[in-house]
């Protein structure tokens, strides 16, 4: 009799302790997909508050951040905010999925250094990144326009994230239409949390 009694309650408690980890696993992963910050466009952000919360890099990411995903070159608004922010002390690495071609030829007239292919969110680009501005985490922004990518990326290697609106959504490929699918579902979950 007692055997019996004591497998149901092992049973229970062990059927319990798995929803209570699963439920605080997604809990976790929900909250590495909210940014630290959410703006409209980089023309928005603060760079001197940035400054004095200890910020000195920032890693961004190029498509539909900086401009849109078939949008060749800088435009002369952003390559003059680029300027900016490199004149008030800040380095700047371009992270992007994007393949080498279309990195190198929108990085290389500014001068900036860049990643290519990165595969975000995985940890690498992310750390190759720190490691060209010889900066830690903590002194370091992500500007980003995907949760999935940037955000995640960028708080799972303790940045301060930034989360831009995507500037131009009728441009985006195949994968990045999916991820926006999947960033949908995570607002509504953690709207109804």
């Amino acid at each position: 009799m007692f055997p019996n009694l004591f497998c149901k309650k092992a049973e229970l408690w062990y059927s319990f302790s798995v929803s209570i980890r699963e439920k605080t696993g997604v809990n976790r992963l929900l909250n590495k997909l909210i940014p630290k910050l959410q703006v409209e466009s980089i023309y928005e952000i603060v760079l001197n508050d940035l400054w004095k919360d200890g910020i000195r890099g920032i890693i961004t990411d190029l498509d539909n951040t900086l401009v849109g995903a078939k949008v060749p070159l800088a435009t002369p608004e952003l390559v003059e905010w680029l300027k900016y922010v490199q004149s008030l002390g800040f380095k700047v690495v371009i992270v992007s999925n994007n393949n080498e071609t279309r990195v190198a030829k929108f990085a290389k007239p500014l001068n900036i250094p860049y990643i290519h292919s990165a595969r975000k969110p995985k940890n690498l680009p992310f750390r190759k990144a720190l490691e060209l501005m010889e900066l830690k985490p903590e002194q370091t922004a992500m500007l980003g326009d995907q949760m999935l990518t940037d955000v995640l990326g960028g708080n799972r290697m303790g940045l301060y994230t930034i989360m831009v609106q995507p500037i131009s959504l009728g441009d985006e490929g195949f994968f990045t239409r999916v991820n926006r699918r999947l960033e949908k579902a995570a607002k509504l979950i953690m709207k109804n949390k």
